[in-house]
């Protein structure tokens, strides 16, 4: 029985560790989006991405385009378990 429970908690966090990799991407390409507008990639990205979740988004300028890079923590169902973080890039070209 254990390790039943092991397994399936592992499958259960395997799918936690895809579905923030997703969130991270999502939030990205929003952030992106915000910013190639001139508004809050950290407000884009904050907005597009489930509650439960945190994220950080700087966004850097260069030329015509801008990118944005999410950072989302992955979360982890086993206490002292740590999977660091999620990061995906997205660029936009600036809207004027």
């Amino acid at each position: 029985m254990p390790i039943l429970i092991l397994v399936a908690m592992a499958g259960v966090q395997i799918g936690l560790i895809a579905y923030t990799a997703q969130q991270a991407g999502t939030a990205a390409r929003a952030g992106a989006r915000a910013a190639s507008i001139e508004e809050s990639a950290q407000d884009g990205c904050a907005n597009a991405i489930s509650d439960w979740l945190s994220v950080d988004c700087p966004a850097t300028e260069g030329g015509d385009e801008v990118t944005v890079t999410a950072t989302v923590q992955i979360p982890s169902i086993v206490p002292g378990w740590d999977f660091g973080d999620a990061h995906k890039t997205a660029t936009m070209p600036l809207d004027h």
